[in-house]
């Protein structure tokens, strides 16, 4: 029987692998587009016909995975699965190039129209686990949704923890959390694998807040629906032409607060993400004599299932020997 979530899984190990071999040479664009192009590659062998509808943008200017090319080993999309394909190839490119903890690789499918189609833009967000759903605002003021994070997981305010992109856009927001009495995690890239973590308990993450990429927020609402968390974002408008291209991509409404459920509105959402290097969430790509160790986590939302994966990929040859650890 075709599962889907087990042919992700293979797509976002073999990104990872790729990438591990270029971590700590200094070279974003070549961890990058090591993951891209494995990425490519990997999902041509799947049976589907599939259309990347977040992928690499303008901003990366990566060769492959671009916004509306068409994937997948299947020749008549009348017959095979269609669906549609958001990736992040290789989230925190820079965290490779150093070798720096947190770099993940990323792709989440569902059926048509089951994920919001973002432009290559800021999002304004804020991330909570399932604890605290429902319980903050995009707009409220930064002490009032940290009390009401608090008083719903049973702690003080000066217990949390928030995970907030290392920007100068963010000195009033640092600020506000501070004065309000929580602990701040900064961190250089990697507000998506904060996301799932915010929703993961043990990873000591309580909340997400800042402005990031819109097509990262996209992807974590999907894994966000497998695991009951939610986020809340709006898109930031830099200028007329990109209200024109977001106009242009069907989103009318540019000062709309959207919710998990109409950022991945999909039913047959499948989400998985591979560790690069070592994260909170998930170890990084280990490097053996008889093979290579990925840690992996896939989620599908029907049914809902969440797998943490290690696998062992094995060297083809006779005397080879698996490890535990």
């Amino acid at each position: 029987m075709f599962d889907l979530s087990l042919e992700v899984l293979r797509v976002v190990e073999d990104a990872a692998i790729a990438s591990a071999r270029t971590m700590g040479m200094g070279d974003a664009h070549t961890a990058d587009q090591a993951a891209v192009e494995s990425m490519r590659r990997c999902l041509d062998t799947i049976a589907v016909a599939g259309t990347i509808v977040i992928g690499e943008g303008e901003r990366d200017k990566a060769p492959m995975l671009y916004i509306g090319e068409k994937v997948g080993s299947a020749k008549d999309e009348r017959c095979a699965l269609t669906v549609d394909i958001a990736v992040d190839p290789l989230e925190g490119t820079n965290l490779c190039a150093t070798g720096t903890g947190g770099a993940i690789t990323v792709l989440a499918a569902s059926e048509g129209g089951g994920l919001l189609h973002a432009p290559d833009c800021y999002m304004e967000k804020i991330i909570v686990g399932p604890s605290a759903k429902g319980a903050v605002e995009l707009d409220a003021p930064v002490k009032q949704n940290l009390k009401a994070i608090a008083r719903r997981l049973q702690r003080g305010v000066d217990d949390l923890v928030v995970v907030v992109l290392d920007r100068p856009r963010h000195q009033k927001l640092i600020a506000d959390i501070r004065e309000a009495g929580a602990r701040i995690r900064l961190i250089s890239d990697g507000d998506l694998s904060a996301g799932i973590g915010a929703a993961v308990a043990g990873t000591g993450v309580h909340a997400v807040m800042g402005s990031g990429g819109a097509p990262e927020g996209v992807l974590t609402a999907a894994a966000l629906r497998c695991l009951n968390g939610e986020i809340l974002g709006r898109l930031v408008v830099k200028d007329d032409a990109q209200r024109e291209r977001m106009r242009a991509m069907g989103i009318q409404d540019a000062n709309k607060i959207y919710n998990t459920q109409e950022l991945a509105p999909g039913r047959s959402i499948v989400f998985a993400a591979c560790g690069v290097t070592d994260g909170n969430l998930l170890q990084g790509v280990r490097f053996f004599g008889d093979g290579i160790r990925t840690q992996s986590i896939v989620m599908t939302l029907s049914p809902a299932r969440v797998r943490f994966i290690d696998t062992v990929h094995l060297e083809n040859k006779p005397d080879v020997k698996v490890r535990f650890r």
